[in-house]
């Protein structure tokens, strides 16, 4: 298994696939998360300014992740104004966070988000931020595990669902 950055040689064909097969699961239980059935193009626009993050297995990516900081004045989005949250100064945004279901269960999840942490950290962002599903409560826990804690809600245009905002601060990289 290889956790790389995305390449320009790797295919936001097969990228999108994967986002779709990863997120299925989750449009069984009536949540519209974008990546259920984005476009090939959707990708490639959520992946601008980005850096993403994919696990590789035989030659086949099974896990991505992107990373980026906070959105621009000016930049379209989901919804107008974005949520404070993903234009402060310092806060980096995670998105995309997909594992094949074929891969699940062997800690691909845990270390793309440590590959996006490292890599926010490195860029010297304080904290990290997301979003998932309000009732999505497997998800919340997942990432409050992880240190994340709400930052407040979200109601995505055209979503299904409402979303809860959640952050990480990311302090100095330490070593056991």
């Amino acid at each position: 298994m290889d956790i790389r950055p995305l390449r320009t040689s790797d295919s936001l064909e097969e990228l999108t696939r994967l986002l779709h097969a990863s997120y299925a699961s989750l449009a069984a239980q009536g949540w519209n998360f974008t990546g259920v059935d984005q476009t090939v193009d959707v990708t490639r626009d959520r992946l601008a300014g980005a850096q993403g993050f994919v696990a590789e297995l035989n030659g086949r990516l099974v896990g991505t992740v992107a990373v980026r900081g906070p959105k621009p004045a000016g930049e379209a989005y989901i919804v107008d104004p974005p949520p404070p949250l993903y234009t402060t100064p310092g806060t980096a945004i995670l998105s995309q966070l997909a594992v094949h279901p074929d891969c699940r269960g062997l800690g691909l999840g845990e270390q793309l988000m440590d590959a996006a942490e490292a890599w926010a950290r490195g860029q010297g962002f304080a904290q990290l931020a997301l979003d998932t599903a309000e009732p999505a409560a497997a998800l919340r826990r997942r990432y409050e595990r992880r240190g994340y804690t709400a930052a407040g809600g979200v109601q995505w245009r055209g979503k299904t669902y409402a979303s809860v905002l959640m952050v990480k601060a990311l302090g100095p990289e330490t070593t056991a």
